[in-house]
């Protein structure tokens, strides 16, 4: 019978990625969480989400009773990479696994493979690979038999639309669809393993070089990381963060929100989603955060996918990764979910929803990125205006906001607010065209003052004099901590200062973390719809590092900010939420918004630092169109 394991905390996982595909690892070696061919495909292994029943591969030491897999004694990354090195310590010796997803090379953009590489650094260590691949979120048994790959013996798991090639030593075929391999090695002896993915029936690759790829993939990853031109305080935080960001940088442009689904922000309750998609409003985001740091190139791919994917009619809250639209959201009632927290949710009910804020920091991040030096693209320009026409026709009305709540729609002032934002940068942008005409912009500006006049008169609680997180209502709402970091109003400005102080006095922890806005125990009043309370919201807790910064209480901030930075784990890697009773990390992991956060508050505190000038694009020769665009004379 499978073992049943205790479950490690979330922040005990390391990622794997290489802009194709991603993977957690915990400290046992067992990689527990594998979407393949793209982060929101079908997961072969999720023990993550249940037990070892639906699917794992484990590499380390072997052990031949029920007792818990010995964790490791060390694990790092590889310098400036997402190459995961652990070591174990045993009474015969001592063994290093190193795993990674090769590098996008020449020959393959960015191949579905993840390599294992076991070491011998002393004495003579016996090793076991422990593989039971579950396709279908761990529902499929596949095929398996062993087979020949390119003159040498492998292992091949085959389901439906899938296959899957195992190579290195010989592993046997156990019950209930499981596969060991036991095997020595001594100090200076090196083993390879390597599992491929490839779409059913088709030809199988050739066995990758470990050590060569090994090697490309550490080059690649400090290649990449020698181009962030950060160099202020906490400098190992952010180029951390942003090594995480690009492994949520699909080779296609899209930059999905979080590998993971169903990771809840409170154990055993339902707040339970699946991240695994792109949204346009943390994409944005995290392309911006990224052209701060001077990767540009991470920047034009994602506005080029926004171009091609996105109707500015029709504009949705999020997308697959190639542009369509993901599955609806149903429940996987198989998997008793993390920690028992169900229900484990495929697909998101978001995507019908109607979110006023994300037009804004569409156009925020492509100013930013502008400014950074990416050049202009004509097609951008256009998706600008189209918004424009989308957003000056529906910004009066009623939404689910940034936090997607599940409740009624209400004017959030939030989504107002970037309404605000939109149109102030879209008539930035657009103003420095040639081609676009004047009055387009003088009415993008007119339209922006009207927005902010009604923020201002129904947006403020006129007997507390602080901005609610709805019109009409009293409750206040961490995202109004954005106000005076995208412009709206200065931070010495009263209503500023008495919202900052007010979400800190009501909405922060004894730790000073934050929560996104009040929750409550009565059913049904909660204004997101759901029952219960959640964690504090981590990137909510780095606003409010950066709007005691803009009202002139810096010290505060850098302690805020110093604490933290003490809340990644050991390897630098955050989810969305965090428990301070218990000392845990909830929600999906890695989260964009989260370490995009991080970067821009030590980014903040740090002072502005103008990128170098060779980090400018070339000239844009090729125009590409949005999806659909107004046409302009």
């Amino acid at each position: 019978m499978p073992r049943t394991l205790p479950t490690p905390p979330i922040e005990d996982h390391a990622l794997l990625g290489n802009t194709r595909s991603t993977a957690l690892v915990t400290r046992d070696g067992a990689i527990t969480w594998l979407c393949w061919p793209r982060p929101d495909s079908e997961a072969v292994f999720a023990a993550l989400l249940g037990t070892e029943q639906h699917g794992f591969w484990r590499v380390a030491p072997a052990r031949y009773d029920t007792t818990a897999p010995a964790p490791c004694a060390r694990r790092r990354y590889r310098g400036n990479s997402l190459i995961l090195e652990q070591e174990w310590d045993t009474e015969n010796g001592t063994v290093r696994v190193t795993d990674f997803m090769p590098a996008p090379n020449s020959a393959d953009p960015a191949p579905a493979q993840i390599i294992r590489v076991v070491e011998g650094l002393s004495g003579l260590v016996r090793v076991a690979s422990e593989f039971r691949p579950r396709p279908a979120y761990g529902r499929l048994n596949p095929v398996i038999h062993r087979a020949e790959h390119h003159g040498r013996a492998c292992l091949t798991a085959t389901s439906l639309h899938d296959s899957y090639w195992l190579d290195g030593p010989r592993h046997s075929p156990g019950t209930q669809g499981s596969c060991r391999a036991d095997f020595e090695v001594a100090a200076s002896q090196t083993l390879v393993l390597a599992l491929t993915w490839q779409p059913a029936r088709s030809p199988a690759l050739p066995p990758p070089d470990g050590l060569r790829e090994l090697a490309d993939t550490a080059r690649y990853w400090e290649t990449w990381s020698s181009g962030c031109t950060y160099q202020g305080p906490h400098h190992g935080a952010v180029l951390r963060a942003a090594i995480t960001l690009k492994a949520l940088c699909h080779m296609d442009g899209g930059i999905i929100a979080a590998p993971t689904t169903s990771l809840p922000e409170a154990i055993g309750g339902e707040r339970n989603w699946d991240y695994r998609y792109v949204w346009p409003r943390d994409s944005a985001l995290t392309a911006a955060a990224l052209a701060r740091l001077g990767h540009l190139d991470e920047a034009r791919a994602w506005r080029d996918w926004l171009i091609t994917t996105v109707d500015p009619a029709n504009l949705q809250v999020l997308y697959g990764i190639d542009g369509e639209y993901p599955v609806d959201e149903h429940v996987l009632r198989h998997l008793p979910g993390y920690e028992n927290s169900r229900p484990v949710r495929v697909g998101n009910g978001a995507v019908g929803q109607l979110q006023l804020d994300v037009p804004g920091e569409i156009a925020d991040a492509l100013l930013v990125a502008e400014d950074a030096g990416l050049r202009p693209d004509p097609g951008a320009d256009a998706l600008l205006l189209a918004l424009a026409e989308q957003v000056e026709k529906r910004w009066r009305e009623p939404d689910e906001g940034i936090w997607e709540v599940r409740g009624r729609r209400r004017h959030f002032t939030h989504s107002r607010l970037m309404c605000w934002v939109f149109f102030d940068r879209a008539a930035t942008l657009l103003a420095r065209r040639r081609t676009v005409d004047p009055a387009v912009v003088r009415h993008l500006r007119e339209v922006r003052d009207e927005i902010h006049a009604d923020v201002c008169a129904n947006g403020l609680d006129p007997q507390r004099g602080v901005f609610t997180q709805y019109y009409g209502g009293r409750d206040l709402d961490a995202a109004l901590l954005l106000i005076p970091a995208v412009g709206f109003l200065p931070g010495d400005d009263k209503r500023v200062i008495a919202t900052v102080e007010a979400v800190q006095r009501e909405l922060t922890t004894r730790d000073g973390l934050v929560h996104r806005y009040p929750t409550h125990d009565r059913d049904g009043a909660n204004v997101d719809g759901l029952t219960g309370h959640e964690g504090a919201f981590l990137p909510c807790s780095f606003w409010l590092a950066d709007a005691l910064a803009a009202i002139g209480r810096p010290d505060e901030a850098r302690e805020l900010l110093d604490r933290l930075l003490l809340l990644p784990n050991d390897l630098g890697l955050l989810a969305e939420e965090y428990d301070p009773v218990n000392g845990r990390q909830l929600g999906n992991y890695p989260q964009a918004f989260t370490l995009l956060a991080l970067a821009d508050s030590c980014r903040i505190q740090a002072g502005p630092a103008p990128l170098p000038a060779q980090r400018t694009e070339p000239a844009t020769t090729t125009a590409r169109e949005p999806a659909a665009a107004m046409v302009v004379a």
